[in-house]
Formats: C-alpha cells, structure tokens, sequence
C-alpha cells in the first residue's frame, strides 16, 4: 500500500521531489518557497531512490510509482498545473514562503541583490524601474517584480483563499 498524504516526520517544511510529467508544478513550488528537486530526463528508481534518501515527498502522474515502498508520495490527479498545485497545497496544507522563493530554474534559495550590482544585468528600464532584486547564487540569474506579477499574484490569491 503506498504511503500517500504523509509528511516525513524529520522534515517540518516538506520537501519534494517531482516526476519528469510535473516540471510546471515543480516551477511554482520553487517560487513559493519549497524546496522541490526537478529533472527531467531521470529513472523512476534514482528519483524514488533519492525521494527516500533525502526525505522527500514524490509528487507523480504514475500509479506504479506511488506504489514503491518506504517512499512518501502523492499521485497527482490533475493535467492542469494549477489544479495540480491546488491538490499539493491542500495536501500538505502549504503557505507561501516569497521571502524564501528558490530559483525556477535550478531550485536554490535566492538571495537579495543591491541594485546598483544590476546596472549591466537587467535591461535599463528595469534598473530605472525596478528596485529590488534577487539573485540565484547558483546560476546568476536575476529577478525582479515584473510586469507579470500581478496575474500570478491574483491567482496565487485565489488559491491560498486569500481576500483583500
């Protein structure tokens, strides 16, 4: 019998690990602030292999796969990636962490950034703009509140129930 809906008990903010079908998911808990291991091209055993190693929760499309013992997963019911995101946060009972949002890409933690240290990384109606920014240590991109935010913040809302 898979071990579904439980939180390794040795980790107080669950950490996941995402199947090759669930990299947009992947993507938003990272911006949320979860710690979410994400690779695409990898075997289903490393990945239930490092999900027990390292005590996190596998988030999959593949039955089978929840069905691996010793391995915290959920079987995600969903192709749409917000409702996948909603069964997660309903899941584990999550809350947005935005002063622990992790790089979208390469899922380390990202850190503030003075804003003179942009001028030559962003363009210059985003250094005129913009004054805050964060970096990806790992991977150096920089990030900022652009344009975008508001849409993904009124979805965000939305899915946390969140009410002005």
């Amino acid at each position: 019998m898979p071990e579904m809906h439980k939180q390794p008990s040795n980790s107080p903010v669950p950490r996941f690990a995402a199947d090759a079908m669930l990299g947009r998911l992947a993507t938003w808990l990272r911006l949320l602030g979860y710690d979410t291991f994400y690779q695409r091209d990898i075997e289903d055993s490393t990945l239930a292999a490092l999900a027990r190693r390292e005590g996190r929760i596998l988030l999959t499309r593949d039955l089978q796969l929840t069905k691996r013992r010793h391995l915290h997963s959920l079987l995600i019911e969903s192709d749409d990636v917000w409702e996948q995101l909603r069964q997660v946060v309903n899941t584990y009972h999550l809350r947005r962490r935005p002063q622990q949002a992790r790089c979208p890409r390469c899922n380390t933690p990202l850190r503030p950034l003075d804003h003179a240290a942009t001028r030559e990384r962003v363009p210059e109606y985003v250094w005129r703009t913009c004054h805050t920014f964060r970096e990806c240590p790992t991977c150096g991109r920089v990030f900022w509140r652009g344009t975008h935010v508001h849409d993904m913040e009124a979805r965000l809302a939305m899915l946390f129930d969140e009410h002005e």
